[in-house]
């Protein structure tokens, strides 16, 4: 298994698990899926206290207690702000949050804490004092954000003493906002709309991690665009460079994401540990530039 440095500070692997399915498990199939991935190399996990309202980080507690040890083999992390119906970036609801997806993991320390999705109403005040409280504790080393823009964690900069050094966003060869507006500078097509406030280049410049959400879906989580009838000359590509390499097409997809010099990590949401690992079987390949270009064409984008 590839890995990569997060924020330039922690050692991980570039595949993590991403846990927001696990509460459909039971306890012997959410044993399975959390061995395979370390079997494989994954050393990160990705959990929010909203998943499954908390049920999937009670499956992997549970887990935890059945496997005295595991913890020190892993890199814990979670995220908080949503909750009934709204964003809270409130002192009182972060320390809140953490204390409960503590006590669901059964742990007491998470490696990263992110905050979910911007809150309008934040006071970066508040959330200085949470964090301060939090890592004066020991219940959080590090801390993150997800779906931000670059102002926003500018923004919460001016009060938060700790680097803020992940951000998790939405990030696939089909919903590639990340890169596609950067290679359409001055055009006025469609794919020339920045959404992101050139993000992919911001989080170089300060050595942010960014982590591939839904990696392989297409629209807001529209549907898988792997074997989609939508979306032929894709899977063709996939299919084509995934027989040269003796991969699969899902493979293909993840090592078309991990080939970006900005160290993507990839967050991978299936609780099927043969497809989780025939992914992991990506981080071993780095695609050549023109394979990234031909698989980017093969997706509808356009190179003015």
């Amino acid at each position: 298994m590839k890995n990569i440095c997060i924020g330039g500070q922690t050692p991980a692997s570039a595949i993590s698990l991403g846990c927001m399915r696990m509460w459909a498990l039971d306890e012997k199939q959410t044993d399975a899926i959390i061995d395979c991935a370390l079997e494989n190399g994954i050393n990160h996990f990705d959990h929010a206290d909203c998943y499954g309202d908390g049920v999937c980080e009670t499956m992997f507690g549970g887990y935890l207690k059945r496997h005295p040890g595991a913890r020190d083999k892993m890199i814990l992390q979670t995220k908080c702000a949503l909750h009934d119906g709204i964003y809270d970036f409130s002192k009182k609801h972060i320390l809140r949050a953490v204390e409960g997806s503590l006590s669901r993991l059964g742990v007491d320390c998470v490696d990263y804490l992110l905050l979910h999705r911007p809150d309008t109403l934040m006071e970066p005040e508040e959330v200085a004092e949470a964090f301060d409280l939090l890592e004066s504790a020991g219940k959080v080393r590090y801390f993150g954000v997800s779906n931000h823009n670059h102002m926003q964690i500018e923004l919460l900069q001016t009060a938060v003493k700790q680097p803020l050094k992940v951000n998790q966003l939405q990030f696939s060869v089909t919903e590639a906002g990340l890169v596609t507006s950067g290679m359409n500078v001055n055009m006025k097509n469609a794919e020339s709309v920045m959404h992101d406030g050139s993000f992919l280049e911001y989080a170089r410049m300060h050595h942010i991690t960014i982590q591939a959400w839904s990696p392989f879906q297409h629209g807001f989580f529209a549907g898988n665009f792997i074997d989609n009838e939508n979306f032929p000359a894709l899977n063709q590509t996939l299919q084509s460079i995934g027989d040269r390499y003796g991969i699969s097409k899902t493979a293909v997809a993840a090592a078309w994401i991990l080939r970006h010099p900005a160290n993507i990590q990839l967050i991978a949401g299936t609780m099927n540990p043969a497809h989780l690992k025939e992914l992991c079987l990506a981080s071993d390949i780095t695609l050549s530039r023109g394979e990234w270009y031909e698989i980017y064409r093969a997706a509808g984008h356009c190179l003015p």
